[in-house]
């Protein structure tokens, strides 16, 4: 398993399963619901209000006002009966009474039960019993007839309605709500009535549209209440969309009739006073929770169904349990390729904030389409994932980068290992640099006499001696783009151009210029040093340096605890053979050329006109074939260009 999280790809895909796991794990429980169900309620809300259309629904609301007026409260059955009388005689196709009359409340109660009996399109309502709630009987005159609707209505934690109900039964009875009771009388006049789906013979099929009941993980639900028949609204209709007649108006005859004819009429209450109200996802706006009245909440159901059976108007569907899964999984797989492809906190931060972006319109612009995906879950699936792989490509790269710049870092400048970092895709995988052919200048400077030296200092004026050379001279190299690759006891391997490619011959003969600039400058820096070291009467330094370039074989070498960077190839052994070139006749001049530097003549064509040279000879190195011309270089020419 360790050895297949060392892929990139695979560890990403790996991380995103896992969350989507836990995610999946946190719907289950419950505890993602409350804010899916809010989702829903915000979908509702920026939905676009629908074309205007001539409502079949229409109210006679029982006001503030109307109570003050008749002086009591409920309502007299006398005015009751009267109300029916009118609205019936205005041409109401179907009526639901949201008032309860268990008990008589005279003066008028006979007035009642006849206009009750009289009227077939009046629908009564009552309440169903429930637990210890004993509920609320219809109309006595009604008893055991198919004129009675329950008003009862599914309320949500948090105390929102965002479901309807058609029937419910207690195993021995079928009770039909009030809304569907009234809208079944309405759509019966235009022709149309309930039958079971041919496809699905539990489902119930209204008109042009098959209803499926509510399950209890449907949408942003887990294990809801679905007892009975639900369905969930839509709330397509705006608020205030339905005409209303207040009370008054209606007992004065001061109305239009034709508000109410051919129509669906609720009769019921809209005052503070009588507590019948419910929150919907209308409620929530700009930090405040507007309730709806009860009998306004019945008219939206009624014309929900309305639609569905004369337009097709269906419920928000939803994708079922192991879709949703593959949603979910489908988000937090793109966050984590995602957060791995970032590669940069700004790219990160944008692409996490795109992604959530495109997630939400996307999954609104479904829910205008009619379905209900969830958002929750998988905007923390995307999330989640983006930030789990974020930082293990993190902690991967600060490890490579550990590895890399312990490769180089120590020996080179700041800005070529920080250069090498961004560039790494050219030469390394997995924090190791790739074998790859380079061109390179390779520089070899050993120091002379060391082993005498040794012998006549103590230890640690030895140490001392030794330390403030190298302090003194190896700077240099980084200063002039070089990578010291090895100590060889006093002796320095150095590489201008590697480990990074070169594209152009300019970048070729600029490491040849810098590297034999380097050279230069060290023994600038040596006679200073021995200025220094003549006043201590410490022995004196002078070096032997050899400069080549041509082709290598760079790549790192060693096991995965412990490996370092090298080059290899014909070129490094000739450049190490040129520096111990006839070193037993070499005479250094400590204050003016403490240093023998040796060029092949592959570098001196590469740097040019830049250094004054001299021609020592054309050899055969040891252990070489073919010859090699060599030159040593003196100086610098005042008009050459310097290092870069």
């Amino acid at each position: 398993m360790r050895r297949l999280l060392r892929s990139p790809l695979l560890a990403a895909v790996t991380a995103s399963a896992l969350v989507c796991l836990v995610v999946v794990v946190l719907r289950a429980a419950g505890a993602l619901q409350g804010l899916e169900l809010a989702v829903y309620d915000w979908h509702i809300r920026l939905r676009p209000a629908p074309t205007p259309k001539l409502s079949p629904v229409a109210l006679v609301t029982i006001t503030e006002p109307d109570i003050q007026a008749l002086g009591t409260w409920p309502i007299p059955d006398a005015v009751l009966a009267q109300v029916l009388e009118k609205v019936m005689a205005a041409g109401a196709q179907s009526i639901g009474l949201d008032v309860y009359r268990d008990v008589p409340v005279p003066p008028g109660h006979d007035e009642l039960n006849a206009a009750l009996k009289k009227h077939a399109r009046v629908i009564a309502p009552m309440m169903l019993a429930e637990g210890p709630r004993p509920g609320v009987a219809p109309p006595a005159v009604l008893k055991g007839t198919e004129r009675i609707g329950f008003t009862d209505v599914v309320v949500d934690p948090g105390g929102t309605v965002r479901r309807g109900l058609l029937l419910m039964d207690d195993g021995r009875n079928v009770f039909y709500s009030l809304p569907f009771r009234v809208t079944l009388g309405y759509l019966r006049a235009q022709g149309i009535a309930p039958q079971s789906d041919p496809d699905h013979p539990a489902h119930l099929k209204l008109g042009r549209t098959t209803l499926p009941p509510f399950e209890p993980n449907d949408g942003g639900y887990v294990r809801a209440d679905a007892g009975g028949y639900q369905f969930l609204l839509d709330y397509r209709d705006p608020a205030n969309s339905f005409p209303s007649i207040t009370l008054g108006r209606l007992l004065k005859d001061d109305f239009d009739p034709a508000l109410l004819a051919n129509k669906i009429v609720f009769i019921g209450v809209t005052a503070d006073s009588v507590k019948d109200s419910f929150y919907t996802p209308h409620s929530e706006a700009f930090g405040e929770r507007h309730a709806m009245y009860g009998v306004e909440l019945h008219a939206h159901m009624a014309n929900q169904l309305v639609r569905a059976a004369m337009d097709g108007d269906a419920p928000v569907a939803v994708i079922g349990d192991v879709n949703e899964g593959l949603w979910i999984l489908l988000w937090a797989l793109a966050g984590g390729l995602v957060a791995l492809a970032a590669r940069a906190a700004w790219r990160f931060a944008l692409g996490v904030g795109a992604g959530l972006g495109a997630l939400t319109l996307g999954v609104h612009a479904l829910f205008l389409n009619g379905w209900w995906f969830p958002l929750v879950p998988p905007a923390l699936a995307w999330v989640g994932a983006a930030a789990l792989v974020e930082a293990y490509a993190s902690g991967r790269e600060r490890r490579e980068r550990a590895q890399l710049m312990g490769l180089f870092s120590s020996f080179m400048s700041a800005e070529l290992a920080e250069f090498l970092w961004k560039e790494r895709e050219q030469f390394a995988s997995g924090g190791r640099p790739r074998p790859q052919r380079l061109p390179a200048t390779i520089f070899f400077a050993d120091v002379m006499n060391f082993t005498t030296v040794s012998e006549s200092l103590e230890p640690q004026t030895l140490m001392d001696w030794f330390y403030e050379f190298m302090d003194t001279s190896t700077p240099l190299v980084s200063e002039h783009h070089g990578v010291i690759l090895r100590f060889l006891g006093d002796a320095i391997m150095a590489a201008f151009g590697p480990p990074i490619p070169r594209k152009s011959e300019d970048e070729i003969r600029q490491d040849a210029v810098n590297a034999v600039s380097c050279a230069l400058a060290i023994q600038q820096r040596i006679i200073e040093l021995n200025r220094r070291h003549a006043a201590r009467g410490w022995p004196l330094v002078s070096m032997r340096i050899g400069v080549l370039s041509g082709t290598v074989t760079g790549g790192s070498i060693g096991t995965a605890k412990r490996f370092e960077y090298n080059v290899h190839g014909d070129t490094v052994n000739t450049a190490s053979r040129l520096e111990t070139f006839d070193k037993e006749h070499f005479d250094p001049d400590p204050f003016n050329a403490p240093c023998r530097i040796l060029v092949g003549e592959p570098t001196l064509q590469l740097v040019g006109e830049a250094f004054r040279t001299e021609f020592v000879g054309e050899f055969q190195l040891k252990g070489k074939k073919k010859t090699l011309r060599i030159y040593r270089v003196l100086d610098r020419k005042a008009d050459a260009p310097a290092a870069q």
